[in-house]
């Protein structure tokens, strides 16, 4: 799930229309033995037929970033510094999309169309970067220690995950720090994300379990259990979660209330070993291809209501359009400034793709799962 930004009222009017055919691809990144082994995989929308992406110019690899617009996908790397970028059809090393970060780890597209960028090392600050790997800034303004997950609430605070201080620590929209959101009941905490109702979840990759906590940071329990060196997290077109489980060697797949359905990808497919980031692409919805990547302008990202970025924080803005799992445009509207919030209460549960669609012709995208 990603979250983000305020929220007002309006309804999309809905049509039905053919579009092409719609598939999944599955990247999952492969840290190997921490020192070798590394790899990003790719499997369809079962988790089989799959296949070495790549395993050029890895060095310890932490996340995937899907650029559609540049049709690669990006891939940070811990011990070189770099974020490596790599054809998205043949999985071919172009070059270095950044370089110079004191270990990036976790990567994702804010809703002003930057990357953001965890460190590792250094200052820990995260980093903010165009979608032409030139950097920005440094967005925060204090250290977070082995940062390693990242997400936005509904009023768009941004949070980040420390796994050796144990804690998450929260950031204003313009980066300044707000204190430590939670600095208790975790033991290396790794990926984050939001529900509809601002609850967080939290991978604990040491504590062998994702953890769920209210609004306000309360501790709520355990929300999966019996998982292993928890990180990489996705959602598939049905609402299932996927996750890697390192210590099992596999990809788990998990129904909307946490509870374990079936191995996705199977224990030591294709030499995996150690899963830490578990990315859905979604293809074939030609008119999305030109979209600039997962940029995160609706929050939440599962439930009924779905609040739109406004007009003030995003100019330019001229439709929505939303696509369903088969890829055929479910609802489309003019955008007017003042119109934030689709109530998704009539249509049917699982995967769609809201595309934002710009005046220059660009567009964002990002993945909502419609539960009730």
């Amino acid at each position: 799930m990603k979250m983000n930004l305020p929220a007002l009222v309006f309804f999309l009017s809905c049509g039905w229309y053919a579009t092409q055919a719609q598939g999944l691809e599955v990247y999952v990144s492969d840290a190997g033995n921490f020192t070798s082994f590394f790899q990003i995989l790719k499997f369809d929308e079962n988790g089989e037929n799959g296949v070495v992406f790549t395993n050029q110019e890895l060095a310890w690899p932490q996340d995937i970033v899907v650029l559609e617009r540049r049709n690669s996908i990006i891939v940070s790397n811990l011990n070189s510094g770099k974020i490596t970028e790599y054809d998205v059809e043949t999985g071919e090393y172009i070059g270095d999309f950044a370089t110079g970060i004191s270990g990036p780890t976790r990567m994702k597209i804010g809703a002003d169309s930057l990357l953001y960028v965890l460190q590792w090392q250094g200052n820990g600050r995260v980093l903010r970067y165009d979608l032409e790997g030139n950097l920005v800034d440094t967005f925060t303004d204090t250290n977070v220690s082995n940062s390693i997950g990242l997400d936005w609430d509904a009023t768009g605070n941004l949070y980040v995950s420390s796994f050796n201080g144990r804690y998450v620590q929260q950031f204003n929209s313009n980066g300044e720090s707000m204190g430590q959101y939670i600095n208790s009941n975790l033991s290396g905490p790794t990926n984050i994300w939001f529900d509809d109702e601002g609850a967080l979840f939290v991978a604990d990759w040491s504590g062998g379990s994702v953890k769920k906590f209210d609004a306000s940071g309360n501790y709520l329990g355990v929300f999966v259990s019996g998982i292993g060196q928890a990180e990489g997290v996705d959602f598939l077109p049905d609402g299932n979660l996927l996750i890697g489980d390192g210590q099992s060697s596999s990809v788990n797949r998990y129904d909307s209330e946490g509870n374990s359905i079936e191995e996705f990808v199977p224990s030591g497919t294709l030499g995996l070993r150690q899963p830490n980031a578990v990315i859905i692409r979604t293809l074939g919805v030609s008119p999305v291809r030109e979209t600039l990547g997962q940029v995160a302008f609706i929050a939440p990202s599962a439930g009924v209501e779905f609040n739109l970025l406004n007009g003030n924080t995003a100019p330019g803005i001229e439709a929505f359009e939303i696509y369903d799992a088969q890829g055929r445009l479910q609802a489309s509207m003019r955008y007017t400034g003042n119109t934030t919030l689709w109530d998704a209460s009539s249509f049917a549960e699982g995967l769609y793709l809201i595309v934002a669609r710009l005046k220059d012709g660009k567009a964002w995208s990002q993945k909502v799962v419609v539960k009730k």
